[in-house]
């Protein structure tokens, strides 16, 4: 090869690295809003290849696992689930982790919508009091759960390390009414389900995926979800596990779409009464809300809703539509749902 040649290749190739960083460095700054369960954040009018920051710190805190229960929760963002995080595909996204000075433990993000050893977590192995980053490029969309990765695994999912990640298709999801943030988790407390008091971890109730309690969002901010009659709703139903496949149901609705395993491209299931969401995984369900009532939102291993916790509510309000649904005759029993 000549040298003109070999000049006008190395020419070319500067070029188009500089022109690339050039993009990148002109695409729009900005940092990523993050909400605590069950708010969503408002969806990115945006195109993708934003440069965008995210911003998060790890806790261990004490709060409330059941009523008269106290637990100590290790969190992301100081809540159980960790903030909800949106971004959109083709982002550039540098990751900003801290581990709070009060922690007693080493903290680390997996987040699967990541590309790259261990979803980050290799990267983020976190003391107490330390920080640490990692840049990656969202890639695929889909509805994706992060956790933390630091050993023993089990143990930092166990107790309440995880939530959500939106990567959002170049044009975004179908607009709808409503948008929530649904987390399900399995605990395992020395004390048996129900016993008052604080409540230690117990490793060998997890062990044998034996839970005391499994739960909705466990340190959200107690309150129903809201919606009006006519409205579509869409939640986000993320499930940490560690152990427990959720068998994930509202009661008195069927879900119009469903994106299984957070499968945003393909296409989604229609008219389906149940979803099932494995451990580290997540699905996105809508719905028309048709007539007033409470839905439950529950796994519908029903034990788990009935006697361990795993229970939510939609309060959807507005005029009763008889063409649709009325009762003709009603018993005496206050029971049933």
């Amino acid at each position: 090869m000549n040298r003109k040649i070999r000049l006008g290749i190395l020419f070319l190739t500067g070029l188009f690295v500089s022109f690339a960083i050039s993009n990148i460095s002109n695409a729009a700054d900005e940092v990523a809003k993050l909400t605590t369960a069950p708010e969503v954040p408002p969806a990115l009018s945006r195109a993708g290849g934003a440069n965008v920051t995210v911003e998060l710190e790890t806790s261990e805190k004490k709060g409330t696992l059941a009523d008269g229960v106290e637990y100590t929760f290790w969190t992301f963002g100081d809540t159980v689930p960790g903030p909800f995080i949106r971004v959109k595909a083709g982002d550039n996204v540098t990751f900003n982790l801290k581990n709070s000075g009060t922690s007693k433990n080493i903290h680390s993000i997996d987040l699967h919508a990541v590309t790259g050893q261990g979803g980050g977590a290799k990267a983020t192995q976190t003391p107490p009091g330390g920080k640490t980053a990692f840049f990656f490029k969202a890639l695929n969309p889909g509805i994706y759960v992060y956790h933390c990765a630091t050993a023993h695994i089990p143990t930092h999912i166990a107790n309440g390390m995880y939530g959500l990640i939106l990567v959002e298709p170049e044009k975004g999801l179908p607009k709808v009414d409503r948008e929530y943030y649904v987390f399900q988790g399995d605990y395992y407390t020395k004390g048996k389900t129900g016993e008052k008091g604080a409540q230690a971890f117990d490793v060998e109730k997890m062990r044998a995926e034996q839970p005391t309690y499994v739960k909705f969002n466990a340190m959200a901010t107690p309150g129903n979800l809201k919606a009006n009659v006519g409205e579509t709703v869409r939640l986000y139903v993320g499930n940490g596990g560690p152990n427990l496949t959720s068998a994930f149901h509202v009661i008195g609705e069927i879900f119009d779409t469903v994106y299984q395993q957070g499968a945003v491209g393909s296409e989604p299931a229609k008219n389906v009464q149940t979803t099932l969401i494995p451990p580290g995984g997540a699905a996105i369900v809508e719905f028309k809300v048709d007539v007033p009532a409470a839905y439950i939102l529950v796994d519908h291993a029903i034990s788990r809703a009935i006697d361990k916790g795993a229970v939510g509510i939609l309060e959807v309000t507005g005029a009763e539509v008889p063409q649709i649904f009325k009762p003709l005759k009603v018993g005496g029993a206050d029971a049933g749902h």
